[in-house]
């Protein structure tokens, strides 16, 4: 069975203001409608002055709601991809995405769900909890943290819910503005009785340690990150040495291009094929967006970190280029 392509084209239909900083983008894929999971996210390719740049952006839609695909972005200081969608995607425009992947996801329990989100972290919180809702007689609880009122994202979108769930729903607003930095004691207060629940975490890195730090247990908690952009490694012209070598060889298709380089201990195929010459793609490089996925076609390789892909994608012989470091002598992957 011929594979999918992991980037595809899809036309925006609409774009619709949620704040004076974020937008959500309503998007039709060329090749048909996705299939998804709420709480998902797409990885975009977008070229800024010249480079080819990919970022990770959470479903704000579900599929148990909503007939279309929508996600959400928010202007963020420095967000070359962010911002770049915002100032110059319009209705008609269209983009490349991935097929929705990720783990951050609803399980099947009877068990209440709290949410926590921070700024636009709550793009795939509302997803989360459109399907709870919709889908499943769970509780749904929610500590979401904004800089001010004109910050909050899906007011209108909550209030509807709320209405239409007032006795399976709670928002609980924290506007820094008002009452500072969300704390401790706060988080704390919010879990109550709900410690043993689902919890779901997202927003920026200092918020979401925060929340894990003050969760009491014993509930599961869930988090997703995509992490800081690190900048392209730089050639040292003179290593003080080279990594040892095993035998053998890893084998990178990326672009129609074949390239191979024999293998060294502990490295991952994503430096592998950058020593190759290659160009891989790339985003976060600790497991979490997915941007780096490729197909092991022979050989076998470990995931150090896996936060993006599903077991089915990895049972289909999905790897993250950026976390797996090859088990076989001999491994060739596939980036197309």
């Amino acid at each position: 069975m011929a594979r999918p392509p992991l980037f595809q084209r899809a036309t925006v239909t609409r774009v619709v203001p949620e704040t004076p900083d974020a937008r959500t983008f309503v998007l039709e894929p060329h090749d048909g409608p996705l299939r998804y999971r709420a709480g998902q996210f797409c990885t975009f390719r977008v070229t800024v002055n010249g480079d080819e740049l990919f970022r990770s952006y959470s479903m704000s839609s579900a599929p148990e709601t909503d007939g279309e695909l929508m996600t959400t972005v928010k202007r963020v200081p420095g967000g070359a991809v962010s911002n770049w969608l915002l100032d110059n995607l319009g209705a008609g425009d269209e983009v490349e995405i991935t097929r929705p992947i990720g783990r951050f996801c609803l399980r099947d329990t009877d068990l209440p769900l709290l949410g926590y989100s921070g700024g636009s972290g709550i793009t795939p919180i509302l997803s989360l909890t459109k399907a709870a809702l919709a889908a499943t007689g769970r509780r749904v609880r929610l500590l979401c943290a904004d800089r001010d009122a004109d910050s909050a994202i899906f007011a209108a979108a909550f209030d509807d819910l709320l209405r239409r769930y007032p006795d399976r729903l709670e928002v609980r607003r924290h506007l820094d503005s008002v009452g500072g930095l969300i704390t401790t004691a706060a988080v704390r207060a919010f879990v109550g009785d709900d410690a043993a629940g689902d919890h779901y975490l997202c927003g920026p890195e200092a918020f979401m340690a925060l929340v894990e730090s003050a969760l009491p247990g014993p509930g599961q908690v869930f988090s997703e990150r995509f992490g800081d952009v690190p900048p392209l490694p730089e050639e040292p012209s003179a290593p003080a040495s080279t990594p040892a070598t095993s035998g053998g060889t890893v084998t990178v298709i990326l672009k129609g291009r074949k390239k191979s380089v024999p293998r060294r201990d502990g490295e991952t195929v994503l430096e592998s094929a950058r020593r190759a010459g290659l160009s891989p793609p790339f985003s976060c490089e600790q497991g979490n967006c997915a941007t780096c996925m490729a197909l092991v076609t022979s050989g076998r390789a470990t995931l150090r970190r896996n936060e993006a892909l599903t077991e089915e994608e990895l049972e289909d012989g999905y790897i993250l280029t950026c976390q797996a470091v090859p088990d076989t002598p001999d491994i060739t992957v596939d980036y197309e």
